[in-house]
């Protein structure tokens, strides 16, 4: 009986969201993806198709590309579990879970699509670093599921990723994270979300908000509800016929499989054989695996899918295009990379074009210059310039070589690589130090790369790869560093810090004490007259072989060394808090007034920091 009840709630609570949904109107939006990201971050997106030949009315494994929900069971104090009237139950969230698992952990009844749908859930990075990646994510995705922490509000890339999906014309399902903290506001993150056009139901707009805690698993099932409802709505579908077309997700390198790539099939049904075009590679599919790394046999819109015998490694965004047979395929990519040698074949006759005009205003000058000369005063000027040339060059050089950083950047897949890129592409301050992007790749660090950097003189950054025994020994015999990470913020740190150790050291002043002037007055030495300021410690002590700086009104007016320092008559070399001194400058041309401050100071050699702000 409980169990018919709570399945009676659910089929009302379902049927009110519909009707709310009913507001949108019936809107059609086509299928068009262009790319999809792996799930590990803050912004989810979904979408769905209908297979109709799949008669199983459960989701199935709706939710099998769920980012993984790590629970943590926070410390209550005593007091804090007394005055709790109502626990809360923490759900394990994993990869690959089904419907029916989620609903068993959290004691819920199933939600049921109608027949065959199937709703696929995927994540884009939340970090400005990924805006490219989140942008193309709007474009790929039919509906995005945006999540919003009730405790931080409207950050910077949550704005951004608003901007994609107006951007793409999608249509947003808001779901407020963190609701449990007890500092929770969600009012406040709907009415920050005003301010940029998403307007919630409770306030009159058509953008369902949902309260959902990722920790407790409270409400997730909700928000699937809400999604599903929406997708339903908008009667977004798929053709499973016809040639296939997808987008490349992420693409990588496997040493037992070769070049590899993660793909969402946007229409058509991709089976085994398949001859597939992307970017400037293309493929006879030889195998294929899910999420999990199960070998399917066929891949259906919707469906995210792992496609093994490419060629050559396409770039993650590529469009995948099904041709009739394999020499069609390379007559479409030898094609696309003969525009491509062409518009920079384009770019380079421009710089040479340039570079020539350079020359030849700098030739006729320089013939101007010597006409009226004899040959050997001509020859004699000539030899003169061409030493100084040599000379200045080699200055360059030097400079150049501790001014410069060459980077070779390796990632596991080419997203990660794109990521980094886009990060070093913000960097502003080469008027510090250049920063060189020699070479950036996917795979492990190889000989060529080392080779590479000893030519350069520069540094391997790797993200997410290995560098085996054999390359690290060769990179130490040729003084090459070889910076591993599997954090891109620790990435960018080690490449900040690396920066700011080729800046020369800054000099900073270390005061060690302060004296102020009570009295002028003069001493005769020989036939002159050095003046002489009688002064009083007032904070630390003078030593008479640092250095010092006369300030008057706050502006210093002078900079210097001591030529004498007195205790009465004694000549010392140190005058403590307290006490009263006589001393004189090393410029007798300063005059001393009352009031005037002395600084006894010290420099230091402090490491510089470059002024480049990744924005994080």
């Amino acid at each position: 009986m409980n169990q018919k009840l709570l399945k009676l709630e659910n089929l009302l609570r379902f049927h009110t969201v519909f009707r709310q949904l009913h507001s949108l109107g019936q809107r059609r939006i086509l299928a068009q993806w262009n790319h999809v990201f792996s799930s590990a971050y803050l912004v989810w997106t979904a979408q769905l198709c209908i297979r109709p030949w799949q008669t199983d009315p459960l989701i199935g494994a709706a939710l099998s590309q769920y980012r993984l929900l790590v629970t943590k069971k926070e410390e209550r104090s005593q007091k804090s579990q007394l005055l709790s009237t109502k626990s809360k139950k923490e759900v394990e969230v994993w990869i690959g879970m089904t419907i029916e698992e989620l609903a068993r952990a959290m004691e819920k009844d199933i939600v049921s699509l109608p027949s065959g749908e199937k709703v696929t859930f995927l994540d884009t990075p939340g970090h400005a670093a990924f805006s490219a990646m989140r942008a193309r994510g709007a474009q790929v995705t039919d509906i995005v599921v945006l999540v919003v922490a009730a405790d931080d509000g409207v950050m910077k890339q949550t704005v951004e990723s608003i901007q994609h999906a107006k951007d793409a014309q999608v249509p947003i399902v808001l779901a407020i994270n963190k609701c449990d903290k007890a500092e929770a506001d969600p009012e406040k993150v709907k009415k920050e979300l005003l301010a940029y056009d998403v307007v919630c139901e409770d306030y009159g707009g058509d953008v369902q908000a949902v309260h959902v805690s990722a920790l407790t698993g409270d409400n997730l099932m909700a928000l699937a509800e809400a999604t599903i409802a929406l997708a339903e709505i908008l009667e977004l579908k798929a053709d499973p016929t016809g040639p296939v077309e997808g987008t490349v997700i992420e693409s990588f390198t496997d040493k037992g499989r070769g070049p590899v790539t993660t793909a969402i099939i946007q229409r058509g049904t991709l089976r085994k054989g398949s001859i597939l075009v992307a970017g400037k590679s293309w493929a006879k599919v030889r195998l294929m695996f899910d999420e999990n790394g199960k070998i399917i046999h066929e891949a259906c819109p919707s469906t995210p899918v792992g496609i093994v015998g490419w060629r050559d490694l396409p770039s993650a965004g590529d469009e995948i295009l099904e041709v009739e047979s394999e020499p069609r395929a390379r007559a479409v990519v030898d094609w696309r990379k003969y525009e491509l040698e062409q518009e920079k074949n384009k770019e380079d006759l421009k710089v040479i074009e340039e570079k020539r005009k350079e020359h030849q205003e700098a030739h006729q000058k320089a013939r101007e210059k010597y006409s009226n000369m004899h040959w050997k005063e001509r020859s004699f000027l000539k030899y003169q310039e061409k030493k100084e040339q040599k000379s200045s060059k080699s200055k360059e050089k030097e400079e150049r070589d501790s001014h410069v950083l060459p980077v070779i950047i390796k990632g596991d897949v080419d997203g990660s690589v794109e990521a980094i890129v886009n990060i070093m592409h913000t960097y502003d301050a080469s008027h510090e130090c250049e920063l060189e992007l020699v070479h950036f790749g996917v795979g492990d660090v190889s000989e060529n790369d080392v080779n590479l950097a000893e030519t350069f003189r520069g540094v391997i950054y790797g993200f997410n790869v290995n560098a085996g025994n054999v390359i690290q020994k060769s990179a130490a015999k040729k003084g090459v560093k070889i910076k591993l990470h599997k954090i891109i913020y620790r990435l960018i740190e080690d490449l900040q810090e690396e920066l700011s150790s080729r800046l020369p050291c800054i000099l900073e002043e270390h005061p060690i004490g302060e004296a102020s002037i009570l009295a002028t007055f003069s001493v005769t030495e020989g036939k002159k007259k050095v003046p002489v300021a009688g002064c009083r410690v007032q904070k630390g002590q003078l030593e008479k072989q640092k250095k010092f700086k006369l300030i008057r009104n706050g502006d210093v007016i002078w900079k210097g060394s001591l030529t004498s320092l007195k205790h009465h008559k004694d000549d010392i070399s140190v005058i403590k808090t307290g006490m009263d001194c006589g001393l004189s400058l090393s410029e007798e041309k300063i005059e001393f007034q009352v009031g005037d401050e002395i600084v006894c100071y010290e420099e230091k050699e402090v490491p510089a920091k470059t002024s480049w702000d990744p924005g994080f």
